[in-house]
Parts: structure tokens; sequence; C-alpha cells
């Protein structure tokens, strides 16, 4: 509880300190194989943009749900990118993917990910956007599998 407290403290505090989103209408992302993540590219799909961080306990508990969804949906309706922000080095970021066993694919945050994505309050913060690629909903804090295909399903047309 007090590692929890305390990192909520250090992100409230930080110079990183997230304001209210302001999503775009596309965004371009290259996650760390060089990969590049258009919107538009994945239209039909729902689409998270997941921000986290390596300290971030929340974070940690939800990569397994995330991890699920991703390998579950890839193929057919749904696209999960995650966002990593306050990081020491690539080289924690990548053994931290690699521990958590991390499928899909990560992008490394800064200042143009947010102008395109927008920034957040909180860590860990999902961005979803639906099949037609508009922004749906920002989830503040802990996302489950079950969140996420409820919130797909009550969207369906």
């Amino acid at each position: 509880m007090k590692l929890f407290l305390f990192s909520l403290f250090l992100l409230i505090a930080s110079p990183f300190s997230f304001a209210q989103a302001q999503a775009s209408a596309n965004f371009t992302l290259k996650d760390t194989a060089g990969i590049k993540h258009q919107l538009s590219n994945y239209k039909g799909k729902w689409v998270m943009v997941n921000y986290w961080a390596t300290w971030c306990p929340p974070c940690l508990e939800e990569v397994p749900d995330l991890v699920n969804l991703y390998d579950h949906h890839k193929n057919k309706d749904l696209m999960v990118i995650g966002v990593v922000f306050d990081y020491s080095n690539i080289k924690e970021v990548e053994t931290y993917v690699d521990d958590m066993l991390m499928s899909y694919p990560i992008v490394l945050g800064d200042d143009t990910v947010t102008r395109q994505i927008g920034v957040a309050d909180v860590l860990p913060t999902t961005f979803i956007y639906n099949p037609k690629g508009e922004l749906v909903k920002i989830k503040r804090g802990l996302i489950t599998k079950q969140y996420v295909e409820g919130l797909m399903d009550a969207k369906k047309p």
C-alpha cells in the first residue's frame, strides 16, 4: 500500500503530471520494433492505446488481461498498443516486456505521442477507439478483459 501511495504521489507531483486528454482524429506511432501503427489502418477494429509505466502496480496487474485480449482478438476485431512512460532506459522496458510476456506492440512514450493521443491524469490510462476510429472511452486506472469485451459487445451495431 505504501508503494502504491508513494507512486501516486510521484505521479501527481512529477513534471509529467497528466492533464485532460485531447485526442486527435488519427495518430501514427512507431513501436520498439520499428513498425508504424496508424489509427486509420485499423478501421473495422477496436483500438486500445494503453499508457503505463514499469513502476506502476496497477499497470503490472492489468498486463495479463491486455495480453489475453490482444492474443484472442488481434486477427479479428481488436488492436492493443502499449505506450510506456517514465522509464529509465530501453533495456528496462525490454526486460519488463519480456518478463511480462507482452505480445502486443510497445511504443516509447514522449511528447509526440501525447500530442497525438492525449495526456492522462493517472497511470494506467487507456484510450479506446471504436471500429470507425472514434475515441469512445478514456478509462483511467486498471482495465480488465471483461470491461473491454463488455464495451465492445455493448457498442456493436
